[in-house]
């Protein structure tokens, strides 16, 4: 049925209608007559088969038409191969989430956003617990600043009944900007590289000017020879 539905899309030989029609090849285009165009056809031992009806005049190609469906549908398939299917992944929280539970979930979360999904974040309350709406938002705005780096806000939170929700889709690979805490825990382990730097070349110029016992006990043996030979060049003969 869906070949048939296929056959249906285009038409070819006799029933193309039109006075004229422009012909398409590896060679460039041509403009000639459909009678033509259909004779041209049967000496290659081919299809005339239009390919872009409401073009002016008609768009046609010199092809075997079941050769030309089967290269329809392959590129239909690669097309759809190279779809990218976005999914959108839930992550729920507790208006009291403990530390833990929230840096797994952030985890999970960056994950997500870095294949390329989209993510649904929400505060469920249950009960009383809706008295704490607003440490929920907070929450929920903590979790949109953490994962800056991979993901933007497409909705921030909103109360939808007993759940607040926050959309996040994925930023595009390299447009994603460094949040100020990335920022931060960079500048901070930079610092603590040169700190470490520094001490390293502090000891390196200890060991220098305070060397080991075998390194005095070495000058002084030279420079008890130097004194020997000085004495002997000094003294008379």
């Amino acid at each position: 049925m869906k070949t048939d539905k296929k056959q249906n899309q285009y038409r070819t030989n006799e029933q193309i209608r039109v006075r004229e029609v422009r012909i398409v090849g590896e060679s460039g285009s041509t403009v000639m007559p459909t009678r033509q165009a259909l004779d041209l056809a049967r000496q290659q031992g081919v299809d005339l088969v239009e390919i872009s009806p409401n073009a002016d005049p008609p768009v046609c190609r010199l092809i075997d038409f079941s050769k030309f469906l089967y290269q329809q549908k392959k590129r239909q398939k690669e097309m759809k191969a190279k779809q990218v299917k976005v999914e959108v992944k839930e992550i729920r929280f507790g208006p009291q989430t403990d530390e833990h539970d929230y840096q797994f979930k952030l985890k999970h979360a960056q994950e997500f956003l870095q294949d390329g999904n989209k993510v649904r974040a929400y505060v469920f309350f249950r009960g009383r617990s809706i008295l704490f709406k607003e440490q929920g938002e907070v929450l929920l705005l903590r979790f949109a600043n953490d994962l800056e780096e991979v993901g933007k806000v497409e909705s921030m939170p909103s109360l939808e009944g007993k759940k607040m929700f926050l959309y996040l889709a994925p930023k595009k690979a390299g447009a994603a900007k460094k949040s100020q805490q990335a920022r931060d825990r960079e500048a901070a382990v930079a610092e603590q590289k040169e700190a470490t730097k520094q001490v390293k070349l502090q000891d390196a110029d200890i060991d220098v000017e305070t060397p080991s016992n075998g390194g005095l006990l070495a000058n002084a043996k030279i420079s008890a020879d130097a004194l020997k030979k000085l004495t002997e060049t000094e003294s008379p003969e």
